[in-house]
């Protein structure tokens, strides 16, 4: 069923770009194709929670990277609402168990870029090298990621957060 079926009757407006499943998988193969060709073998893939678990689990394992982090940020709030800055959440990742490691920091989006920014800043001063990975980048984001999937300047529906959270019946 596609996103905008699932969406419980709901019409997504045509201003979006809009990710399924399927080709989420395509993506972050696109992706990790294009780490793998550029030599960058990370020994670690540090996720940016929550949008980017998803990429960071499918990332590793398209990487062969067994050994992955999470750190957990939050800046959105809602459909273009945010925080005044982004703010880091625990748990925290154990960066001390980073030094002398190759990271990739990936993310589902650099929107203004500011989340991927702290957190390739906080990374990179942990490790021997960092660099970044997003499957979409927007032209306002302040940082250009090493490696990415798609540019849009549209609001993204991505598949694992297309539908409100689940409630009890």
């Amino acid at each position: 069923m596609a996103i905008a079926e699932a969406a419980a009757g709901q019409e997504l407006p045509a201003d979006r770009e809009v990710l399924d499943w399927d080709l989420f998988g395509t993506a972050i193969r696109e992706l990790a194709q294009a780490v793998a060709d550029s030599g960058f073998a990370p020994d670690v893939v540090v996720a940016v929670a929550r949008g980017g678990l998803p990429v960071g689990g499918a990332m590793s394992y398209a990487l062969g990277t067994k050994a992955v982090g999470t750190l957990n940020v939050e800046f959105y709030t809602g459909v273009d609402e945010r925080l005044a800055e982004p703010q880091v959440l625990p748990p925290l990742l154990d960066t001390d168990a980073l030094a002398g490691l190759r990271a990739l920091v990936v993310d589902d989006v650099a929107d203004t870029g500011e989340t991927l920014a702290l957190v390739q800043r906080l990374i990179a001063a942990h490790c021997e090298q960092a660099r970044t990975a997003v499957l979409y980048a927007k032209s306002r984001s302040v940082v250009d990621p090493d490696y990415v999937w798609r540019r849009t300047d549209r609001w993204i529906t991505f598949p694992w957060s297309a539908l409100p959270p689940v409630t009890r019946r």
